[in-house]
């Protein structure tokens, strides 16, 4: 999961994304239907902060971060999110905030889903 901060996130928004994470159903059962939840499966989760998934590229060459959290609210809650999942019996890897990181990854199947508590 690509985790990115607004600055008018809350605890709730916090727990509306772990809610919305952990039981929707985007996993095969054994009829090959997306049915099951990371929770139903027991699922591992990556958690990795990425401010960059607010980039704003409306305007100029530049993308512009400004609709990302502050760092030191962003990484509170990453750590909470990440805390919150362990609470929920998740096996939680993650990056390390703010830092460079080279993030392999395999997108096996044709979904990507993008989950935004402002539009709840």
């Amino acid at each position: 999961m690509l985790l990115g901060v607004g600055p008018d996130d809350t605890d709730d928004d916090l727990v509306y994304m772990i809610d919305k994470l952990i039981h929707l159903r985007i996993f095969e059962d054994a009829n090959h239907k997306m049915n099951l939840s990371a929770k139903d499966i027991g699922a591992s989760i990556l958690v990795v902060s990425q401010f960059t998934l607010y980039a704003d590229c409306r305007k100029g060459r530049r993308p512009s971060f400004t609709k990302a959290a502050h760092p030191d609210k962003a990484n509170a809650m990453y750590e909470q999110f990440i805390a919150r999942l362990r609470e929920e019996g998740f096996n939680v890897a993650t990056g390390k905030f703010g830092a460079y990181m080279q993030v392999k990854l395999i997108n096996d199947g044709p979904v990507t889903i993008i989950l935004d508590s402002e539009q709840r």
